[in-house]
């Protein structure tokens, strides 16, 4: 009996023992987990002054046993606009972090923003690499820079005019609600997150002057990324959206810098661009379907396609310019305009009546890969008219009155 009784206490100190030890060593498996309370930290706050704001997350070891965290490391270094705090200590890079098993430690992080430096960009980005057993994790960190007015996955429900005071930085998205007009005056500056389009129900109004220009843009202003294509993802005129009206604007860097989409409700066009320029969309630089739209005085150019128009529709192009050229983003292997009156769907090829006018308009490539700048393809039976005209010069009209004698 003493002999079981002593084997008993010789193995409950022995299992002791091995839990003991076992949560004193370290999980070295790849597989460990941890838990970080979020992925990102948004800074919303608008700053109208030198501004400083803390937000904070959590490290959570899951584990039964201890986890060392390699570093914890604000990537930006020194040139950051955020500074952290790791457990209690400032710092731009902490090492070799012990967590007991289940156990956690706090990253405070802040952001200080002076918005009146011009050089700022206005999205400030950084993030903080955790690393552990070979696997890395990131907190990414986001902060408004320069006064701008900020708004994030908006809807303009009712008749609003912007200002032109300071500029619009839209992400998430804006959208215009059907039935609802938004007026955007001379002058005016939107730069638009890679995450945000403009999706019109309504009515989009831009009056821009010819030295006070309306401009879209991507928010990256910093010199690696303010040409890029498709820094945002563009305008979009939806099917009850109608009376949309854009002079003086200037829409680029866009993924499709303007999509017009669905006959008009009324019989008025669902889109009017006067004097405007759309440059450097990384696919369509103007793509209608089956939409009525009138283009006078504006500029099409550098666009992965200028301009598309499928399933049929009514336009009027006078006096435009359709040009693309290859460039550091963008290899100009399509042609400049396309023209289709039918869509390729689930339920098969469907066609629509198409009247198209192009007056005095110039389309331009460099052809290094492509033929010709026109493709016009048609199918069905449905009515098709395709014009392009060019006005004769003073001197040509002066000839045609001349006697055939002459």
């Amino acid at each position: 009996m003493k002999k079981v009784v002593v084997y008993c206490l010789l193995l409950i100190t022995y299992c002791c023992i091995q839990t003991s030890c076992k949560k004193d060593s370290f999980i070295t498996s790849n597989q460990a987990s941890i838990n970080i309370t979020t992925d990102s930290l948004k800074y919303d706050t608008v700053f109208t002054s030198t501004g400083s704001i803390t937000k904070s997350f959590k490290i959570i070891n899951e584990n039964n046993q201890k986890l060392l965290l390699n570093t914890v490391k604000l990537m930006g270094g020194i040139s950051s606009a955020y500074k952290i705090n790791v457990n209690g200590v400032p710092t731009m890079e902490a090492s070799n972090i012990e967590l007991a098993a289940n156990d956690s430690i706090y990253v405070f992080v802040s952001a200080t923003i002076n918005p009146s430096a011009a050089n700022l960009p206005f999205i400030v980005s950084d993030s903080i690499q955790i690393k552990y057993n070979d696997n890395t994790r990131y907190v990414q960190l986001q902060a408004f820079g320069q006064n701008a007015i900020f708004l994030r996955n908006q809807t303009i429900s009712a008749n609003t005019t912007w200002s032109n005071t300071k500029p619009y930085v839209i992400l998430d998205g804006l959208k215009i609600a059907e039935n609802a007009t938004l007026t955007i005056p001379q002058g005016t500056k939107i730069y638009l997150h890679a995450n945000a389009p403009i999706l019109v129900d309504g009515t989009l109004i831009a009056n821009g002057t010819k030295n006070n220009e309306v401009v879209f843009t991507g928010d990256r202003l910093d010199e690696n990324y303010k040409d890029l294509p498709a820094s945002w993802p563009g305008i979009y005129f939806r099917e009850f959206s109608k009376n949309n009206f854009l002079q003086f604007a200037v829409i680029k860097n866009a993924y499709q810098a303007v999509v017009a989409e669905k006959p008009s409700v009324n019989i008025n066009p669902k889109l009017i661009l006067q004097q405007c320029i759309l440059d450097n969309a990384f696919k369509e630089g103007l793509l209608l379907v089956n939409t009525f739209a009138q283009i006078n005085n504006s500029l099409i150019s550098n666009c992965g396609n200028n301009i598309f128009i499928s399933y049929g529709g009514n336009y009027s192009f006078t006096n435009c310019t359709v040009v693309a050229y290859n460039s550091k983003y963008i290899t100009h292997k399509n042609e400049v305009l396309g023209i289709t009156n039918f869509a390729n769907t689930i339920g098969g090829v469907v066609t629509a009546n198409l009247s198209a006018t192009f007056r005095n308009t110039i389309f331009w490539g460099d052809n290094s890969f492509v033929d010709n700048e026109i493709q016009i393809a048609k199918q069905g039976a449905n009515p098709f008219t395709c014009l392009l005209y060019t006005s004769p010069s003073p001197r040509d009209r002066q000839k045609s009155r001349m006697p055939s004698s002459a």
